[in-house]
């Protein structure tokens, strides 16, 4: 829940900051005084105006997109940025390694992200693995013997 909290108090800034922008572009450009009681519309009637509007625009699609992008990169826990990507498989050994990913871990030990490296049949949505507390018992576990014990 910390997460999408996380992800909506960012797009709320972000909102908050963009409308203040788009507040201060349209004090800077006032409407055009009336012209037989029709008042003509800026967007489309005044080409700076309708640069800058666009501008904004461009602007807040960016924003939008980054702030997107920086959250798909977090621990689900505890809200860091993913460290170390490790790439596993291989194009050449696909049916041996499976198909090449992109791995990002928590650096507290919260999960691991994994992506495709290559999207080719539309967007895969990445698969997060959270991982147990007690971080030796993974590491243990491949060293325990899985045959019977004499």
């Amino acid at each position: 829940m910390r997460y999408w909290g996380y992800f909506a108090g960012k797009l709320a800034g972000a909102a908050a900051v963009l409308w203040g922008l788009l507040k201060v572009l349209n004090w800077y450009w006032p409407a055009e005084p009336p012209f037989y009681s029709y008042i003509p519309p800026r967007f489309g009637y005044d080409l700076w105006f309708t640069v800058a509007s666009l501008g904004w625009f461009l602007l807040v699609v960016g924003v939008l997109y980054l702030v997107i992008w920086d959250q798909r990169y977090r621990c689900r826990v505890c809200l860091r940025k993913l460290r170390m990507p490790v790439e596993t498989g291989s194009w050449s050994r696909m049916l041996l390694l499976g198909q090449p990913r992109i791995e990002y871990i928590c650096p507290y030990g919260h999960g691991t992200l994994r992506e495709a490296e290559l999207q080719i049949s539309g967007l895969q949505n990445p698969e997060w693995t959270p991982h147990s507390d007690d971080i030796w018992e993974e590491l243990c576990a491949s060293s325990k013997e899985t045959g019977p014990e004499s």
